[in-house]
């Protein structure tokens, strides 16, 4: 799928030493600051770094975001993912939740993604229009995490459960601050993943092996279909290979992770997610830490209301008659993938992953 102009502006990377391609930085049409976020000494810090990339920032009066309405939805939608706030989180936010099983605790750097997922999960998950959200009191929601660790006992920390942080780096460095956050820790780990491949700033950093960084995959029928703005799969995957080389190859010597996610049976789809894996191979084929997390495709009712209008010509299946029911503990319903369905997946990819990383650890599949 191709993004218009009508949806983001662009700007051009220049080429890393590797053999691809990178994908164009998104840049916003609009930005904005919030009095308090002006405040703040990382509020000023991001107000400088995207006014040197030619952007003009907006000094709002008073601490609303306004003109992101339009006549339609799909308007607002439009209108929202080109415009990038600089804001404060608020006091709940300090308030940390559990997310399992992905992490013991998730905390924001911002709200909102620049990608164009026809499946996002962000749709129904936060109110208003998507309007990309970056936080400027940053320094203290890093501080706010001391109150959730434990004594001698590793912490796990989720920063991209309602952002792509790479995707935001080159006008917030909000990852690397946090990486180095991280780095000083004794017993607490950042987890976050992306769709993105401008990883050369972040393979420096002293991580201490504190920051696991995520790449999330798909086949390739499902990216170039449904996930519009973002890193092609093979750039993500040489990333991913860079991330995780030692450092005198001149790599992060991170520990890494692929998410697959959203996975979907379409048609062939053993072929083409053994495709995938093929690349993932050849790339990933020296030592590293490796983990997996295994995420099937589903939606609730709530949420395919607003990705019907964002994505009004979506080929999305998400037909509530071919799927099962789960409930959640607050009494929501999603559909997922009917019982036979699900068990061929998770045979599949646990088969694969096991026959070609065979050091590797899946965490969970769901």
């Amino acid at each position: 799928m191709q993004i218009s102009e009508d949806f983001d502006t662009v700007k051009e990377v220049s080429a890393p030493e590797d053999d691809y391609k990178p994908y164009k930085l998104w840049m916003p049409k609009r930005v904005v600051i919030t009095p308090d976020a002006l405040k703040e000494p990382y509020g000023q810090e991001m107000y400088e770094r995207i006014k040197s990339q030619g952007l003009q920032v907006e000094e709002l009066k008073n601490n609303r975001i306004t003109g992101l309405r339009g006549a339609t939805e799909r308007e607002t939608y439009k209108i929202a993912k080109n415009t990038l706030a600089i804001v404060n989180a608020p006091p709940s936010a300090f308030n940390l939740r559990p997310i399992p099983p992905s992490a013991d605790w998730q905390f924001h750097l911002a709200e909102g993604c620049p990608a164009h997922c026809q499946y996002c999960y962000l749709a129904g998950s936060l109110s208003g229009p998507p309007a990309i959200r970056v936080f400027a009191n940053l320094p203290s929601i890093l501080n706010n995490l001391e109150r959730f660790e434990r004594l001698n006992k590793p912490v796990t920390f989720e920063a991209s459960c309602y952002t792509d942080p790479l995707s935001l780096e080159h006008l917030t460095s909000g990852l690397e601050k946090t990486i180095k956050f991280f780095g000083e820790r004794e017993n607490s780990y950042l987890r976050f993943v992306t769709k993105f491949d401008a990883v050369k700033p972040l393979l420096n950093i002293p991580h201490n092996g504190h920051s696991r960084f995520r790449i999330s995959l798909n086949a390739e029928p499902v990216a170039k279909r449904l996930e519009g703005g973002t890193a092609s799969v093979p750039a993500r995957i040489k990333a991913l290979r860079k991330l995780a080389q030692p450092k005198e190859l001149g790599g992060g010597n991170y520990p890494i992770g692929v998410v697959l996610a959203p996975i979907m049976p379409i048609p062939d789809w053993e072929l083409h997610y053994s495709n995938l894996f093929d690349q993932l191979e050849q790339n990933l084929n020296f030592p590293c830490d490796l983990t997996f997390e295994l995420i099937s495709h589903r939606f609730t009712p709530g949420s395919k209301d607003v990705l019907m209008e964002w994505y009004p010509n979506t080929s999305l299946e998400m037909d509530e008659a071919s799927r099962a029911t789960k409930t959640n503990k607050f009494g929501g319903t999603k559909y997922v993938y009917i019982k036979d369905t699900m068990k061929a997946l998770k045979s599949f990819f646990e088969q694969q992953i096991a026959r070609r990383f065979p050091k590797a650890t899946i965490l969970y599949w769901t």
